[in-house]
């Protein structure tokens, strides 16, 4: 059975590799080894019977909600010019230095992640936005391509982002089922609140780490990282440098510190905190005069479309999933991680490595419905804090997500990056940061109390 369910994993990553659709191929996979199963008698047709019920649960489920309402904030914020306004503004402090514009990516970056939550959404904004800028005053194209790809990236771990609400979901279950295989019925929670105050230090760490690499260059190589001239910082700010901060820097750091803090001070859940988001969004674009008909079917449209893929694959992880548990998967990959030599440690670095490996051909949120299931409960038996479990896992995927050849970044750049960029300059330009990404992967795992710190002080947990 457990061979079954091993033969089945493979061959979703096989389907992958050839370019089906993720959604189907986990759900179109599964039913198809349970039809056969079924014919050999090795699988019970009764089992579909649960889905169902699992589709209802997703459907009841209000944490869930916010995944629409943050995607909404995001593409309103992005098709309404407000993230290139942020950019200049940030632009206008930073620009005098050297490195400056690099910083001011990283910035930009970490605002927008903390507003879309989605990679492929913040790297091809900034790709479209910076890219050309940061050519134009002579930056090192190795340099700039790495900063923008790093700086896309940080969606993954600074909160409020749309991949912590379903991971903090997932995690939440998984946990519940930990306690429960222990004999603790009256079984502690793990919130989607939680989670974000865990990530929110590491976020900020790596935030910090790129600006220090910057700087560093600066230092060793300033001519890869030029300052803008004075005279086309006076053009940027012609109205004024107060009146450019207030207009393009004050309203959507007031939004994104809003919607933040009223999750983690406990003030609102993710949904409610999700929904005053998307109606601030709105309002800026509002005020600004971009808020017409137009724009609007085009946010919506988004919003559906990629609120529909998300949604899909989870259906189709469910389908997955639940056969994946009938022939007894769960199992067999619970009792392979409890009898690894070295015991948590080993077991920790053996998923945080498989889960490196298929961030080449999965995407976030399939993993976070595929594969996070089936270790956590393992890994959560085994004593480890779910915060801090989350938070690793977030920060190995931006890592994977970076890394050559196959980094979904890589690709997001390439697609909108000038014809002059070659793919080895994007390539060798993230080498830096895949290396600050590892360092912080390190730190964490050595001093978990960077994810947990924080979340016990909010919540007393």
């Amino acid at each position: 059975m457990a061979a079954i369910a091993g033969l089945m994993f493979a061959c979703v990553c096989l389907v992958l590799l050839l370019g089906y659709p993720v959604a189907f191929t986990l759900g179109g996979v599964a039913l198809l080894f349970g039809l056969a199963g079924a014919a050999f008698d090795v699988f019970s047709l009764g089992e579909l019977l649960a889905m169902p019920s699992r589709l209802f649960g997703t459907m009841t489920n209000e944490t869930l909600i916010a995944v629409p309402l943050f995607i909404f904030m995001g593409v309103m914020l992005e098709r309404s010019r407000i993230a290139e306004q942020l950019l200049d503004s940030i632009t206008v402090l930073f620009g005098p230095m050297r490195g400056g514009l690099g910083i001011t990516v990283v910035l930009v970056g970490a605002l927008l992640a903390a507003s879309t939550g989605i990679v492929g959404a913040t790297v091809v904004t900034m790709g479209l936005l910076s890219l050309p800028t940061m050519l134009k005053r002579g930056y090192d194209p190795k340099v700039a391509t790495g900063t923008i790809c790093a700086s896309g990236t940080l969606g993954q771990v600074i909160p409020p982002s749309i991949i912590l609400v379903l991971l903090g979901d997932v995690l939440s279950s998984a946990y519940q089922r930990a306690q429960n295989n222990l004999g603790v019925f009256n079984a502690k929670t793990v919130s989607v609140g939680d989670l974000f105050a865990g990530a929110l230090l590491p976020g900020l760490l790596l935030v910090v780490l790129y600006i220090l690499y910057l700087l560093w260059l600066a230092w060793r190589r300033p001519g890869s990282v030029p300052a803008i001239p004075k005279e086309q910082r006076q053009q940027m700010h012609s109205g004024g440098m107060a009146r450019l901060l207030i207009t393009g820097l004050l309203p959507p750091l007031l939004l994104i510190v809003a919607v933040l803090g009223s999750i983690t001070l406990g003030v609102a859940t993710p949904t409610e905190a999700a929904a005053v988001g998307a109606f601030g969004a709105s309002f800026l674009a509002l005020i600004r005069g971009q808020l017409n008909i137009p724009t609007l079917r085009q946010v919506v449209e988004n919003t559906t479309k990629i609120t529909s893929m998300v949604f899909m694959i989870l259906i189709g992880a469910s389908m997955f999933s639940l056969v994946f548990s009938a022939y007894e998967g769960d199992i067999a990959v619970h009792e392979l991680l409890q009898s690894l030599p070295g015991g948590t440690f080993t077991a920790m670095a053996v998923v945080m490595l498989v889960m490196f490996l298929l961030g080449f051909i999965l995407d976030f949120i399939e993993i976070t419905f595929v594969v996070v299931p089936i270790v956590a409960p393992v890994l959560l038996t085994m004593g480890l804090d779910p915060v801090w479990l989350g938070v690793m896992m977030a920060i190995n995927l931006q890592t994977s997500f970076l890394t050559p050849p196959f980094g979904f970044a890589l690709f997001y750049l390439r697609g909108v990056a000038p014809a002059e960029i070659a793919t080895s300059d994007i390539y060798r330009g993230v080498i830096p940061f895949i290396g600050i990404q590892l360092f912080a992967l390190g730190l964490l795992a050595a001093w978990p109390s960077l994810a947990t710190w924080l979340p016990g002080i909010i919540y007393g947990n």
